[in-house]
């Protein structure tokens, strides 16, 4: 059976599942620069109608700004970080409807923000892969270790992330929200996964962001919830991986294959 070696000390494992965003891809590159595109469609085509999105409004999504204004961090127990895209634009439609739009015209103008702003996307590209995350994944494919990407994005979408960051070939099964009836902290995408993969669900390691992971990972009866933290307490929150079984800061901790030295 495949080790892990974390700080070390060796587990079994059966494989490995990832999130995506935060945990494979940088979150801010993308999802800020996608977030601070969509807010400006919406402010842009709510000012056509002669109505104005309120300053304080810009971080329903759980986003943290700069001084500038610029989108530098988030908030790990927010709706960006943990919702699905339904959500997100459900938090959208309910702002227009706030301000006085009825709500199928408030669901039409995310509607045309969301084309918009995924254009922009895909014109960009920001992905930019977390550091030590090709090394760690080239490891574990010369162990054999199995591995796969559970995400609160829609698979389709995950998919094109992973090509844009040349690491798709490296997983086995992506598992969007798409394709479960709960998404995340419940343990359906797990769950598939881990079938898709044919190994032991409680052998399998689970690796994420936030605590929406790691509960999945629980709910799921994971071997290992391992939270990766790569911010500073006031970005992370409180009580942000209190789920996790183990804490790292950057992807050197973790080794595979073989017992520790």
């Amino acid at each position: 059976m495949p080790e892990l070696n974390i700080n070390k000390v060796s587990y079994e494992i059966t494989g490995i599942l990832f999130d995506k965003d935060g945990t494979l891809l940088d979150f801010v590159s993308m999802w800020g620069n996608w977030s601070e595109y969509m807010i400006k469609s919406f402010r842009s085509r709510l000012a056509e109608l002669g109505l104005e999105l309120p300053k304080m409004e810009s971080s329903f999504w759980g986003t943290i700004h700069g001084s500038d204004g610029t989108i530098n961090d988030y908030d790990r127990n927010g709706p960006l970080a943990m919702g699905t895209m339904e959500e997100l634009f459900a938090l959208l439609i309910w702002q227009g409807y706030q301000l006085g739009l009825s709500w199928d015209k408030s669901k039409v103008l995310v509607q045309l923000c969301r084309l918009a702003a995924d254009e922009e996307l895909e014109r960009v590209r920001p992905a930019r892969p977390i550091s030590g995350i090709k090394e760690l994944l080239a490891a574990c494919h010369e162990q054999g270790i199995p591995l796969g990407v559970v995400t609160a994005d829609e698979t389709g979408a995950a998919e094109k992330h992973l090509e844009w960051l040349g690491i798709r070939h490296y997983f086995s099964v992506v598992v969007g929200t798409d394709q479960v009836e709960r998404g995340k902290p419940f343990p359906d995408m797990m769950e598939l996964a881990c079938r898709k993969l044919s190994i032991d669900v409680q052998g399998a390691v689970v690796v994420g962001d936030t605590n929406g992971d790691m509960r999945m990972g629980k709910s799921a009866g994971a071997r290992l919830c391992i939270g990766l933290d790569r911010s500073d307490a006031e970005a992370a929150g409180e009580g942000t991986f209190q789920d996790a079984d183990i804490i790292i800061g950057a992807y050197e901790e973790l080794q595979p294959g073989g017992r520790p030295k």
